[in-house]
């Protein structure tokens, strides 16, 4: 039975470390995934989505510091009863998303590993049954160095989690497993390869008299664009760094634009305000979120390939200065 105990910890601290990570480099990503369970269609508690990012992290500082303490052998009792609660929350979650087909990725392993609803609820129950193993063997789950030092790997794992958190938040993810990373190819991103849906399925540009520039965009030999999803959301601070990138940018002949899901009195307003001399372009909302975590962020192109992208608190290196 210690085999198999073994190797019930093993795999279910693996699996909590490696799922905690992927969200870790990336928590704004989790952040819209519990918008999407919060929201009306799902689960119906509208109330809560202001404080989806603050759910997000917590979630995401529990899941990969349980993972660390049943690796290291840290408050035993605590962590295994802290991974049955966890464990049927996701479980539930899951199979309330596969069931009723409301959220069909629930963003458990980030955008690093996509699961179908019905894959990611069959995962958490082998998990589930592995978690009640540890919960009976709970005494044979031992620290693996001493006590004092697997204390302090524990709590300097969470500090250094912390900071992470910190810094993809200002900055930006320090993985990008998403298909707008830099040197990725957007056109090659929406075709289609046989059956299978492309990557990028959403990502559609159009100006304020109604026609389409996708290609006009991404056929450009240099463009910049400014993303922001929602401009009643942006950090309207950061206007003030873009609008010296986006001028330069154009003296340097780029195509320049504004991309937003606004209405375009919005846009008009900030372009007022901070005296932007580029257009803006209608894109949705989700397909943004998707291309940068940032709110405004920078992403540049050379005929529809990335070639940088950067937070507006990052403005400063987008050329350099």
């Amino acid at each position: 039975m210690k085999i198999i105990t073994i190797i019930a910890r093993l795999v279910v601290a693996v699996t909590f470390v490696f799922s905690g990570f992927v969200k870790l480099v990336d928590p704004l990503g989790s952040a819209y995934k519990f918008e999407e369970y919060f929201s009306s269609g799902v689960l119906n508690i509208e109330f809560l989505i202001p404080y989806a990012l603050p759910f997000a992290i917590l979630l995401i500082l529990a899941e990969i510091m349980l993972g660390v303490m049943l690796l290291v052998g840290y408050l035993p009792k605590i962590t295994v009863w802290s991974l049955v609660v966890i464990m049927l929350v996701f479980l539930f979650l899951t199979w309330y998303s596969a069931f009723y087909d409301k959220v069909t990725d629930c963003g458990c392993f980030g955008d690093a590993v996509k699961l179908t609803a019905w894959e990611t609820f069959y995962k958490n129950v082998v998990l589930i049954v592995l978690v009640f193993v540890l919960l009976l063997r709970v005494k044979h789950i031992k620290p693996i160095l001493s006590l004092t030092l697997v204390k302090w790997i524990s709590f300097g794992s969470f500090l250094v989690f912390l900071y992470i958190t910190y810094h993809v938040l200002v900055h930006l993810p320090l993985i990008d497993f998403r298909p707008f990373a830099i040197g990725k190819n957007i056109p090659e991103g929406m075709k289609h390869i046989g059956e299978t849906p492309p990557p990028i399925h959403d990502f559609y540009l159009e100006n304020l008299g109604g026609e389409e520039v996708t290609t006009e965009v991404l056929e450009a030999d240099k463009a910049l664009l400014v993303i922001a999803y929602n401009l009643s959301k942006s950090d309207k601070q950061g206007f003030s760094a873009i609008k010296n990138v986006t001028d330069e940018a154009l003296n340097k002949n780029y195509v320049v634009y504004v991309l937003t899901s606004s209405m375009d009195e919005e846009y008009f307003e900030i372009q007022k305000e901070f005296n932007l001399k580029c257009e803006m372009l209608f894109c949705d909302e989700t397909a943004l979120k998707i291309i940068i975590r940032s709110n405004p962020g920078i992403l540049m192109l050379e005929k529809g390939t990335v070639t940088g992208k950067w937070s507006w608190t990052d403005a400063n290196e987008v050329f350099g200065n």
